[in-house]
């Protein structure tokens, strides 16, 4: 493999292209042998190219490229290679058109059966019975001629009405899935790649690569297109994403150098050229094949809808197109969800199930009750006959009662639930990107609201990730600042250079500064740069020495991985002998230096005695410091015998330690307050690193994460696994129950010590709330630790393409003090979710209590249809934009957090719904009874069919929205704060939305008419109706005078799932997670429960499912990264089952998750 990597040619395309046609001739190979030959693997494809090409070379040969110059940076080359080869960009699916997200608001259970009932309405108002005296005065006083022609009127208004509210529900959905693709556009223009270019190496977005491009491939990368490995160092993929197969694939020039799009670099580095890019590739290719099916899908899934409406409904087709049960439950256990259901999502399922319910009972008593009340009343006690001719007037009082108790059913079921938690998260997100917190997964903006614990990295998160070399222990002298060069002998200062500049990847190099008199730029691995820093101080190049030997020169490289914790190099000397450079974590690598340099530069005997001793003198007082240790060693072999490669064990020992670096990280300035707060805020903040126990201690302290005095626990990795694990090496709960309350520093250690640390704190039932865990990483071995937490942070910077794909937020600028940032939002959205529960449920109370009294007594509702429609979106759609934008605010951090049993109806806000609720009721009950001799007007009571509005009745709907007007304004505080009015204006959508809506109810009451029932009142009126809904705030105080803690008879609401039933779920795990509401659901209130679920993309899940029947091959081979295009369109709403595409058995962005379970 050396020699073939070694005898590259410099070659250059004769002539860039003159013409412009994008012709294939020009290459010497087609897009068609491109394309087969990226679909054979290992032997098959070695022996394909040597056939064809001879051997890479000869590849790169035909695609005018070279395989050390890469392509020559010319505009118009590239734009023929995109031409002919296509370009590095898959298509998304095309966005729901805003008519489709219409058919789907209009597809809502309680919509359609008002529109029915509206038609119904509007067809008999049209009807006029033979004899006009016979019926129409039943029930009722006498209409004249122009009232009955107005009887279409309000059939008319309901479904104007309804068509507004399905408008307003597109509107909504389609600004939220036009911000989604705006997010993922984002995500995906910050993806980039190195390719070499005219012999540079440069850093291009991942789209602008082409065919023939030289890619520099390293670990953590995930690959962004298809190509053949040119020359490779111990590179290592996981290619579970397209294969399904969870072992490391070992790729070398020689053997299997098939390199995929999708695919995951573990291990190595080394160099491609490009051969498929786009929908041409690998992962392009399946997408085609998805998209080719979703024709198909659609029909199927019309079939499936028209033959069985209630299942569609209840989410119950999870059966394929053609498989049968044993392939669901295959694809259950393929699918173990990420994560259980968000916190808040449990509760509101459970709420808007109760709520849904009881309104469903209210309306059905409602409509009884009315149609008893009028058959007795006209038949019995009027003892008339039921008259053929009058069959349409009966059936329009039956259809009125009807109408009544749906709207009741309407105002009862709070659809703007869903709504509200949508527009809360999104308006979060928004914002969140200008806090540097670039969230994937909408849920885990509210999952971090609820955080308990923080597992951080230290370097990079809570320190700067600019390392310098500070100290350093060369020829048994220990240097406490970076010595002049004249102070070191010569031999070993030439060895130390040499060690430094080839065994460090070649990608690491220090730049001239941005600005003048800044920091020098560090690029690539921020400790390789502190070491050719050092070489640099010393007034040495780095440069020149790689130049002598290219990265195609070295013979082997043993690359950095979190098992070895070292990095070694082999070189072969111009006498056929081998060198080994080797560099790693000082505790580790002096094990096995068997001698050291001396300061006359000659290598002595280095016995376990020198060693323990250079620990107590040298390694411990840097790492006391708060420095990271760094051995440089090397060892001369000979070239015969030739040494075993393979056996590593036998190549990195024997060593001869040339030097000790100390490399300082400074702690991030602004981390120690970022920690205070957190702290304040009842988070607990972990580190959990790979530096040395001392190291770690020693920023921890720095970091304010221990404090003198504290009780707690710092301890190594090995100790920790120690002391967690029984006599079989099982890690026991009740073991690690007995260490982590106490545990803040956990060094030395493997992602596998972070991911066990993170599941036994997730899983521990210790306290009385389950514990919330978010985790920083950046590593691609951070993966599946960042998947088990609740929240997985990824660095925007430092991270790699991995774990960004295993996070669900992304902190662009590595900060720390930006999850605080996160805490603050994920509270916001919890209170913004509460207010508007406090609002919502009060007018809900209002509204139904007074249309079924009213209903039962004057056999008419006091607020008419039309009008509860009104308030419907008054109080569902703005109510939830004016509540759920409210920015956040610091004294969100001086509370603890609410935990995932915490009701979200405290009873607080239960004492606050019931007390205006009171009020309300008292003000309109003695409206209804008494209003009209008040005001001195007609009684609007027992009024027949089609009587024109009164006054009495307007009066009454006109101080009921005014009220709520007020009551809008309480509920922006939840906690019993007094002044309701602070900060009100910093949030102008909420001040726009109560004058807008004032501003319409004018009109409404002014000129609304018979549509809208209501007759015009004058000046005085009006003002009785305001000094009434003013009385709210000034009721919102009294209730606020009265203390929480004397009303012991208030019960709180929406718990979360009780604490058994989370067990239960725990033990079915290979079953699909539904918590005890959605059990209840799949009995009969599923079409209620639809109500709630307007903003549900319905027919999306449904025909997700069956896409993972028909094509789950492909599926299965998709990548994960590119599939986060179809993450828009899957976005299930926040309140429902949570089928999140994680969660969604092949479903887009569901892969890599498989490959971390190490499932496939």
């Amino acid at each position: 493999m050396g020699d073939m990597a070694n005898s590259s040619v410099r070659f250059h395309p004769n002539n860039p292209r003159k013409d412009g046609g994008g012709c294939e001739a020009d290459f010497g190979v087609s897009l068609e042998e491109l394309r087969a030959l990226m679909e054979l693997r290992g032997a098959e494809a070695l022996q394909k190219i040597q056939d064809i090409y001879k051997d890479t070379e000869g590849l790169c040969h035909r695609l005018k490229t070279s395989p050390t110059d890469g392509l020559p940076d010319v505009p118009g080359d590239l734009e023929t290679r995109q031409q002919v080869f296509g370009c590095n960009f898959i298509p998304p699916k095309k966005p729901k058109t805003f008519l489709q997200l219409v058919w789907e608001a209009l597809q809502d259970v309680t919509l359609i059966i008002l529109e029915i009932a509206a038609v119904i309405s509007l067809g008999l108002s049209f009807y006029q019975p033979p004899d006009g005296n016979t019926c129409a005065n039943v029930s009722g006083g006498v209409e004249d001629e122009g009232e009955a022609e107005a009887g279409w009127i309000e059939g008319a208004a309901i479904l104007l009405s309804v068509l507004c509210v399905v408008l307003v529900t597109a509107f909504n959905d389609w600004s939220k899935e036009k911000q989604f693709r705006g997010l993922q556009s984002r995500i995906e223009q910050e993806q980039r790649f190195a390719v070499v270019r005219n012999g540079t190496v440069l850093q291009i977005p991942v789209a602008d690569m082409v065919v023939g491009d030289v890619a520099q491939v390293k670990y953590g990368d995930l690959l962004p297109a298809d190509g053949v490995l040119i020359q490779g160092n111990d590179l290592k993929l996981d290619e579970s994403s397209l294969t399904g197969e969870s072992d490391h694939v070992h790729k070398a020039a020689d053997k299997d150098p098939m390199l995929l799009s999708g695919t995951h670099v573990m291990e190595g580095s080394g160099k491609m050229v490009v051969t498929a890019v786009g929908i041409n590739s690998q992962t392009g290719i399946i997408f085609t094949l998805l998209g080719a099916g979703d024709m198909e899908e659609d029909k199927t899934s019309r079939k499936a809808k028209k033959q069985d409406e209630g299942v569609a409904m209840e989410m119950q087709p999870l059966k394929s197109a053609e498989g049968g049960d044993v392939e669901e439950r295959e694809k259950k256990k393929a699918s173990v969800p990420k994560k259980e259901k968000s916190v808040l999502q449990g509760k509101l399922t459970k709420l808007a199930v109760q709520i849904g319910k009881a309104g469903l009972v209210m309306s059905a008593i409602t409509v009884v009750i009315l149609m008893l009340y009028f058959v007795i009343e006209t038949f019995v006690i009027e003892g008339r006959l039921w008259l053929t001719d009058c069959t349409p007037i009966y059936v329009q009082y039956f259809v009125k009662f009807f109408i009544i108790g749906v709207t009741v059913l309407v105002v009862a079921v709070p659809e703007g639930l869903p709504l509200a938690v949508t527009i809360s998260l999104a308006y979060s997100v928004k914002k969140m990107m200008k806090d540097n917190n670039l969230v994937r997964h909408l849920d885990a903006c509210e999952t971090m609201g609820n955080a308990t614990a923080i597992c951080s990295d230290k370097t990079g998160t809570l320190t700067t990730n600019r390392m310098t070399a500070v100290q350093m222990y060369v020829g048994e002298q220990h240097f406490q600042e970076i010595p002049a060069p004249q102070h070191i002998n010569l031999h070993t200062l030439d060895m130390l250079t040499n060690a430094i500049s080839l065994n460090s990847a070649y990608t690491s190099k220090i730049m001239a500064a941005d600005k003048e008199g800044g920091l020098p730029k560090q690029v690539g691995n921020k400790t390789e740069c502190a070491l050719l820093g050092l070489v640099l101080d010393l007034k040495r190049d780095y440069q020149c020495v790689r130049e002598q030997i290219p990265e195609e020169k070295l013979y082997k490289v043993y690359t950095f991985n979190s098992v070895r914790k070292s990095m070694s190099t082999v070189i072969q000397l111009p006498d056929g002998s081998f060198r080994i450079y080797s560099k790693g974590a000082s505790e580790i690598l002096l094990k096995k230096c068997w001698s050291i340099m001396s300061r006359e530069g000659v290598a002595c005997p280095f016995r376990p005695r020198d060693r323990d001793e250079m620990v107590k003198k040298v390694i411990e007082p840097m790492a006391c410091d708060g420095l990271r240790t760094i051995c440089v060693a090397y060892r001369d072999l000979p070239a015969d015998p030739v040494p075993p490669w393979e056996n590593e064990a036998d190549i990195i020992t024997n060593l001869t330690c040339i030097t000790v670096v100390g490399i300082e990280d400074p702690v991030r300035p602004e981390v120690p307050e970022a920690i205070r707060k957190c702290q304040r805020a009842g988070i607990t903040v972990r580190m959990v690193t790979g530096d040395n126990i001392n190291t770690a201690r020693a920023i921890a302290a720095k970091c304010g994460i221990i404090n003198a005095g504290d009780d707690f626990l710092c301890m190594e990795g090995k100790d920790f696994n120690r002391r967690i694990r029984n006599e079989k090496g099982e890690v026991e709960q009740e073991r690690i129950d007995k260490i982590w309350p106490k545990l803040r520093v956990l060094a030395r250690s493997s992602p596998t010590d972070k991911h066990t640390l993170v599941k036994g704190i997730i899983d521990s039932t210790t306290g009385e709330q389950r514990q919330v865990v978010a985790v920083t990483g950046d590593g691609t071995n951070d993966g599946p630790a960042l998947k088990k937490a609740d929240v997985g942070f990824a660095m925007g910077i430092a991270g790699t393409d991995v774990a960004k794909e295993a996070s669900d937020i992304i902190l662009t600028d590595d900060n720390f003090s930006s999850i605080v940032k996160a805490v603050m939002w994920g509270r916001n959205v919890y209170d913004s979710i509460s207010k508007f529960l406090q609002f919502q449920l009060t007018v809900n109370v209002v509204a139904v209590i007074v249309a079924f009294t009213g209903a039962c007594i004057t056999q008419d509702s006091p607020l008419k249809a039309v009008q509860m429609l009104w308030v419907n979106l008054i109080m569902d759609t703005f109510a939830s934009l004016a509540l759920a934008t409210e920015p956040p605010t610091e004294a969100l951090l001086l509370r603890k957090p609410y935990g995932r049993n915490n009701p979200l109806i405290s009873r607080t806000m239960m004492k606050n719904i019931l007390g205006h609720g009171v009020y309300q009721l008292v003000i309109i009950f003695t409206l209804l009874f008494i209003g009209e001799k008040m005001f001195d007007i007609d009684s609007g009571r027992n009024a027949p069919l089609h009587a024109p509005p009164s006054e009495h009745y307007t009066i009454i709907f006109n101080t009921f929205v005014l009220m709520q007007l007020f009551n809008e304004i309480n509920a922006r505080k939840i906690h019993g704060e007094r002044n309701v009015f602070s900060d009100i204006f910093a949030n102008p959508i909420f001040c726009s939305i109560v004058l807008g809506t004032f501003s319409i109810q004018i009109v409404i009451v002014q000129f609304g008419g018979k549509p809208f029932s209501c007759a015009p009142l004058n000046m005085e009126q009006w003002l009785w109706c305001l000094f009434v809904g003013v009385g709210e705030l000034l009721w919102g105080q009294l209730i606020s005078s009265v203390p929480t803690s004397q009303l012991k008879c208030l019960k709180e609401a929406g718990h979360g799932p009780a604490a058994d039933e989370v067990m239960d779920e725990d033990l079915a795990e290979d079953e699909e997670e539904i918590d005890h509401a959605e059990r209840e659901l799949r009995r009969g209130q599923i079409l209620w429960f639809r109500g709630l679920n307007r903003i549900q993309t319905q027919m999306e899940v449904v025909s997700t499912f069956k896409r993972s029947g028909s094509f789950q091959g492909a599926v299965r081979r998709r990548s994960s990264v590119l599939s986060q295009l179809h993450d828009v369109t899957n976005l299930s709403s926040p309140t429902h089952v949570v089928l999140s595409p994680a969660n969604v058995p092949g479903a887009p962005g569901s892969e890599f998750q498989h490959s971390a379970n190490g499932t496939s």
